[in-house]
C-alpha cells in the first residue's frame, strides 16, 4: 500500500491596501508576476459602432452640407466611441467630423456625446499662438505706441544697488539718480553683443571698406562707463551712422582723416620726329597763273 504525504505550503498574502492607505499583508507578493495585471485593450463596442446613421445626423445638424462620408471609427473607451466623417469646408483640408457616442450597460439605446470639427494629421492649421511681449521685434514700436516693461526685467536692476561697474563705482552717488531701476550686467552685456554683431560693427560690409576705424576719427564720441571702451557715437553729418552708436573698429568713407590720393601724373606722349623727310623741289608746268602778272592778288 502506498502512502502518500501531503504538506501545505503557507504562500505569502498579496499587499492589500486598506481605506486609510495603509498596506497589509506581504508588499512583495504584490511584485511578483502573478500579481501584476497588464491593462486590458479597449475593445470595440459592436452596437457602438453600428450606430454610424445617428452618428451622421448628429454631425448634419451642426455642420450641414459640409459633412462628407464616414472614414473612421475607433474606440475611445468602454462602450464608448468615436465616428469620423470628411470635412468638406473649403479652407479645411485634412480635418473631420468627430462625433462620439455611447450607451448604458445593458442597453441598446445609443446617444450622442460629443460633436467637432477637428484636425487630422495632414490638416493645415494656423501657426501656434505667440505672445504679443514675444512677437514684438526692433522697430515695430510706432508713435503713441506704449511698451510697458515688465517688472521682472532680467535687463534692469533697482536703482539703489550699488553697481558692479568698476567704473561707474567711481561716481556711484550718481548710481540711481532720478531713476527707479538702472541696466544690470545683463542688460549691458547683451546690448554690447547686439552692437557689435549688428551693422554698426567691424563686420559690416562698410567697415571692412573702411579707409580706416572709427577709433581714430575725429567725429566719434566716446561713450561713458564700461561700454565707452568700444563704443561710442558717430557725430559727422555725411556719415551713414551720424547719430548712432558704433563699436570703436567701425568704419566708414566719412572718416576725419581720409584723403582723396591725387591721381598719379601722366606722362606726355613722346613727340614724333621724322628726319627722313626728303624735301623734293618740282618745276611749275606753264598754265594761268603765269598770266596773272597785272591782275591785284591775281584775280580779275
Amino acid at each position: 500500500m502506498n502512502t502518500v504525504t501531503t504538506r501545505t505550503v503557507n504562500r505569502p498574502a498579496a499587499a492589500e491596501s486598506t481605506e486609510d492607505g495603509v498596506v497589509t499583508g506581504n508588499p512583495e507578493a504584490a511584485d511578483t508576476p502573478r500579481a501584476r495585471r497588464t491593462p486590458r485593450a479597449i475593445k470595440l463596442d459592436t452596437v457602438c459602432a453600428q450606430a454610424t446613421d445617428l452618428a451622421r445626423e448628429a454631425a448634419v445638424e451642426v455642420g450641414g452640407d459640409m459633412v462628407g462620408d464616414p472614414v473612421a471609427v475607433s474606440a475611445d473607451g468602454e462602450r464608448l466611441v468615436t465616428h469620423r466623417f470628411a470635412a468638406l469646408q473649403p479652407g479645411y483640408a485634412g480635418w473631420y467630423w468627430s462625433v462620439t457616442v455611447t450607451r448604458v450597460p445593458r442597453s441598446k439605446h445609443v446617444t450622442v456625446s460629443e460633436v467637432a470639427l477637428l484636425p487630422g494629421s495632414d490638416a493645415l492649421l494656423a501657426p501656434e499662438w505667440v505672445p504679443w511681449s514675444e512677437r514684438l521685434r526692433p522697430g515695430d514700436l510706432g508713435v503713441g505706441d506704449l511698451l510697458p516693461t515688465a517688472p521682472d526685467d532680467d535687463r534692469l536692476v533697482p536703482g539703489y544697488v550699488l553697481s558692479d561697474d568698476p567704473e561707474v563705482a567711481e561716481v556711484e552717488y550718481e548710481i540711481g539718480f532720478g531713476r527707479p531701476r538702472v541696466m544690470s550686467r545683463l542688460g549691458r552685456e547683451e546690448t554690447a553683443d547686439r552692437w557689435y554683431t549688428g551693422t554698426s560693427g567691424p563686420e559690416s560690409e562698410l567697415a571692412k571698406a573702411a579707409p580706416a576705424r572709427c577709433g581714430s576719427c575725429g567725429f566719434y564720441l566716446q561713450l561713458a562707463g564700461s561700454l565707452g571702451g568700444l563704443f561710442g557715437a558717430c557725430g559727422n553729418l555725411f556719415a551713414p551712422d551720424d547719430g548712432r552708436v558704433v563699436s570703436a573698429d567701425h568704419g566708414c568713407g566719412a572718416h576725419s582723416e581720409a584723403l582723396v590720393e591725387p591721381a598719379p601724373p601722366v606722362p606726355p606722349a613722346p613727340m614724333a620726329l621724322d628726319d627722313d623727310l626728303e624735301v623734293i623741289r618740282t618745276a611749275h608746268t606753264p598754265g594761268s597763273v603765269e598770266d596773272t602778272d597785272g591782275e591785284p592778288l591775281g584775280h580779275g
